[in-house]
């Protein structure tokens, strides 16, 4: 994940309305200054978590938020990304949360080295680009 998130917590216990709701893993990005709440789901990403997301990064900006951070950021990884509801929910655009698939299993070779390369030709245009 990098080297400016520090890890705080795994099933991080909330509880609103006598009821507890869990962050599946927390952090604190020490570039941005702000929490990262990710939530991991198994399947297709649903409407559902956005909400439910929302929920999180709002109780995190009430009570754990400290003076002088940015707003709390949300991560949903899904398995599979659902383009559509993900466009009409306008994650896309979203500067909060943001959604994205995870590999359940890993791809072959040769895709993964496109990847990698691909990856590294960003990373060098960034680097001289600054």
């Amino acid at each position: 994940m990098g080297s400016e998130f520090a890890f705080l917590a795994r099933q991080k216990r909330i509880t609103i309305d006598d009821e507890d709701f869990y962050i599946d893993l927390l952090f604190y990005h020490r570039g941005l200054r702000r929490l990262v709440a990710i939530d991991l789901k198994l399947g297709k990403f649903k409407a559902g978590y956005k909400g439910q997301m929302e929920l999180y990064l709002r109780w995190l900006e009430k009570n754990e938020q400290k003076e002088g951070e940015n707003k709390p950021i949300g991560l949903i990884l899904c398995s599979e990304k659902s383009p559509e509801q993900i466009n009409y929910l306008m994650l896309d655009n979203d500067e909060q949360i943001k959604v994205s698939a995870y590999l359940t299993q890993l791809p072959e070779k040769k895709l993964l080295l496109e990847k990698l390369e691909r990856a590294i030709a960003i990373a060098e245009n960034n680097i001289h680009n600054k």
